[in-house]
């Protein structure tokens, strides 16, 4: 068994400079396609269970299901709630076994999300379990526009709630579906000076491949949350299972086909960021 915690993974990947794929799933089929990809490439491996996943699948089911990967995989795998909004639902997902929980109050004023993140990192590390917090605020793609992070306020934020990990706002942008990059290089250097906390980016699929090679190997940087790409390739694969077997009902038979795409997407997804770094 390797499951591992979100510190774990990313103590070390920025001691040795690389980052970690946060991978988003929203099923048995991506997260199993995401565990073989960690396995093949000698990675580490962050499963993460968002709002869509968990509205979908019960956070319970969601942790035996991310424990059950880890307890077969070899690389250290991290059970991930990503964006917990209420410390019941963080609660409910440290009781489920997830082994890392993302607390997210970033909407919310400074202030009260150091309060509310602190009290939730402190119940969290009770349980041996890690957090991460975001401060500044990361938009949506057609959506909410990012508030980008204050390096001041960052400073604080990490001293004052003893988070694991930091999500930071420097021009990325969630459900982003092409690589335009637009990251700001001098906020993460400045973000980076006044922290030692590991950072990172969510709407890492806007990033190109390249950059988040070059941020993972030379930035404070130690994890990339990347979920649209993958899905992009999951839905571009069924449509193909449905027109190569238009007969076909099974559920079982039409998703088996699109589990290989997504693992090599995985696979590549993960080698960016990974020690070898783009090209691997």
């Amino acid at each position: 068994m390797t499951l591992a915690t979100l510190s774990d993974v990313l103590t070390a990947a920025n001691r040795d400079g690389y980052a970690v794929g946060g991978l988003v799933c929203l099923g048995w089929e991506d997260m199993r396609a995401y565990t073989a990809a960690a396995e093949a490439e000698g990675l580490p491996l962050i499963l993460q269970a968002g709002p869509s996943c968990r509205k979908h699948t019960p956070l319970p089911v969601l942790g035996a299901m991310f424990r059950h990967l880890a307890e077969s995989a070899s690389v250290p795998v991290v059970a991930h709630l990503d964006h917990g909004y209420t410390v019941e639902e963080c609660r409910l997902a440290i009781a489920s076994g997830f082994t890392s929980v993302m607390f997210d109050g970033s909407r919310k004023p400074l202030s009260e999300n150091i309060d509310e993140t602190a009290a939730i990192a402190e119940m969290a590390h009770t349980a041996g379990v890690s957090c991460e917090g975001e401060i500044g605020f990361v938009g949506y793609s057609g959506g909410e526009a990012s508030n980008g992070t204050d390096p001041e306020e960052a400073a604080r934020f990490a001293r004052e709630t003893g988070v694991d990990a930091m999500a930071i706002s420097v021009g990325n942008v969630h459900l982003q579906e092409n690589h335009e990059g637009g990251l700001d290089h001098d906020r993460i250097r400045a973000i980076e000076v006044v922290t030692d906390v590991p950072l990172v980016i969510h709407g890492g699929s806007g990033v190109p491949h390249a950059e988040r090679a070059l941020l993972a190997r030379s930035t404070r940087i130690a994890k990339f949350n990347i979920g649209t790409e993958l899905r992009m390739v999951f839905g571009k694969s069924l449509r193909d299972r449905l027109a190569e077997m238009p007969d076909t009902f099974d559920r079982v038979q039409l998703l088996s086909g699109v589990e290989a795409p997504i693992c090599e997407a995985a696979r590549a997804a993960l080698r960016s960021i990974g020690p070898k770094g783009e090209g691997a």
